[in-house]
């Protein structure tokens, strides 16, 4: 188990027992308390437990930012179809954003433009996938890349999002929840967002069904903001009636 599963791990243990003992979870893993200790105080830092003594309680209504090989080992079949749907609203667009993240990256996959279209992006592995392909134009925004995400952040590149004006906006996100809307874990993360949010004409909001109820740290927009949600079909029918009932369109895939 690598350290960001150990530590993904650690955090839905800690949200399903509501507490961690490190004396127990060291014998369940066959590793040192020291390292368990080293886990916990990263993920104090992150905002996502509270260390307490002999172990640790979870933080709620925050989720885990966890790297690319995490996210695209979750959820793939659903977050394919997903992108596939999202595809077929690209439409008339000629310049479209496509968001940072595991299922924006499978949308860039499923684009094959039959005329020129530009793709603005954060995101350095969508770039890098798009590049040479045909009727793509790829525009990189620029600033400081995350390591974690291979994104790029920071006022630098909310104000070269801010020069654009752009047809369609396909944007992902930590959590949803009807009272809070679209959440990340981080302020740098959300003002690019929004920026794109806000430059955009058509919005599209992406993201598998384990998002929904889940609010995280930072709020970037509301569901009303979308033109449509395109998620899977683990999302109730009485939740997707809940955001119809609110004027929000919902496709489930």
């Amino acid at each position: 188990m690598y350290a960001l599963e150990r530590r993904q791990w650690l955090v839905e243990r800690a949200r399903t027992a509501g507490r961690l003992d490190v004396s127990k979870v060291s014998e369940e893993l066959g590793l040192a308390q020291e390292t368990i200790r080293r886990d916990l105080g990263k993920l104090e830092r992150q905002g996502l437990v509270r260390r307490v003594y002999g172990g640790a309680v979870p933080v709620e209504r925050l989720t885990f930012d966890s790297d690319l090989p995490m996210r695209a080992r979750r959820r793939h079949e659903e977050k394919n179809r997903i992108a596939a749907a999202a595809v077929n609203l690209v439409r008339s667009a000629e310049s479209i954003y496509i968001d940072e993240g595991h299922l924006p990256q499978l949308i860039a996959e499923h684009l094959q433009p039959e005329r020129p279209i530009t793709v603005v992006t954060p995101s350095m592995a969508i770039a890098t996938s798009l590049v040479e392909r045909s009727n793509v134009e790829v525009i990189v925004i620029g600033g400081r890349v995350r390591a974690q995400t291979l994104a790029v952040v920071d006022h630098w590149a909310v104000s070269m999002l801010e020069t654009f004006v752009l047809d369609l906006a396909f944007m992902g996100g930590n959590g949803v929840t009807l009272e809070h809307g679209v959440t990340v874990p981080f302020g740098a993360v959300a003002a690019v967002k929004s920026m794109a949010m806000r430059v955009s004409r058509r919005r599209v909001f992406v993201a598998d069904s384990s998002k929904y109820g889940t609010d995280s740290f930072v709020r970037f927009a509301g569901l009303g903001d979308f033109e449509r949600f395109v998620t899977d079909m683990g999302l109730p029918a009485e939740h997707a009636a809940e955001l119809h009932a609110r004027g929000i369109d919902v496709t489930r895939v």
